[in-house]
């Protein structure tokens, strides 16, 4: 049931990077996967295949010395996650200071909370013959195609104001968490929302949220899709945040100028560059 919240929808990888050529700058990473095998020599990896030796591939590192890190090595292939610090030439990473043990950060909690208040009484179904496993993959069936959906998620946090629940124990997820009739169903559309509560009710009678969104799933999908044509440069990934409204776009290094291109495009915030590398001030 949770398949049907897809907050971010990753569907390219690339490694590598395209930037003009200029005046080196340093540029720092707390926590990069670095990978050497028989096909090539060192290179920052932005994103490992789980395979024994792991694939990867993307800029080169220059001054790379393995005998002065700790790593893993399999069959030729050494890799490992370290702190690098080096400049940046467009294409490859030269080391200014010795690798260090891999800082990581604390990742970012995506919430999928309900907008709308509380009901009196609270969430409950309004019709529970339509609030089922059926109906609900009818609806999201529905929603998919329907242009103005800026966004579609379930909401099952209020699962743990049950007296006693407790989501770590099975018969607790078996009992409520995948009850149709224990969940809220979030949908954004842009545009007048007006009538959209009950074209919804006609498959739908769980609890339900209809909120107002500022730009639609379709449109930052087509983004998505037509990124690599704007950046300039080979990007590690791409997603769409429906609750941010964003397109995230991972790249090894982000300039003021292509952060204020993208802007001039398609608008203030739209576009959220990720860079692995940054800038050391």
């Amino acid at each position: 049931m949770r398949s049907l919240a897809f907050l971010a929808l990753i569907v390219l990888t690339a490694c590598g990077s395209g930037m003009a050529a200029g005046k080196p700058v340093t540029y720092a990473a707390d926590a990069v996967s670095v990978l050497e095998n028989p096909s090539h020599g060192p290179q920052l990896c932005a994103v490992m295949a789980t395979s024994l030796p792991p694939q990867c591939g993307g800029p080169d590192i220059v001054g790379w010395d393995w005998s002065k890190v700790q790593h893993e090595n399999v069959r030729g292939t050494k890799w490992g996650q370290y702190r690098v610090v080096g400049t940046w030439d467009g294409s490859r990473l030269t080391l200014t200071e010795p690798p260090g043990v891999a800082v990581q950060g604390t990742p970012e909690k995506h919430t999928f909370d309900t907008p709308c208040p509380v009901p009196e009484g609270g969430w409950r179904p309004a019709d529970p013959a339509k609030a089922t496993h059926e109906a609900l993959q009818a609806t999201q069936q529905r929603l998919e195609n329907e242009a103005a959906v800026g966004g579609v998620w379930l909401d099952q946090s209020y699962l743990n104001s049950i007296p006693g629940y407790d989501g770590s124990k099975r018969e607790w997820a078996e009992k409520y968490a995948n009850d149709p009739t224990k969940l809220v169903l979030n949908v954004k559309f842009t545009g007048d929302l007006t009538g959209r509560e009950a074209w919804i009710r006609e498959s739908w009678g769980g609890a339900l949220c209809v909120s107002q969104a500022q730009r639609s799933q379709q449109a930052l999908r087509q983004i998505q899709k037509a990124i690599g044509d704007d950046l300039g440069q080979p990007f590690t990934s791409t997603s769409v945040d429906i609750m941010k409204e964003q397109v995230v776009v991972g790249v090894w290094v982000a300039s003021e100028k292509l952060q204020e291109r993208l802007e001039d495009k398609y608008g203030e915030g739209v576009v959220l560059l990720q860079a692995v590398l940054t800038p050391v001030r």
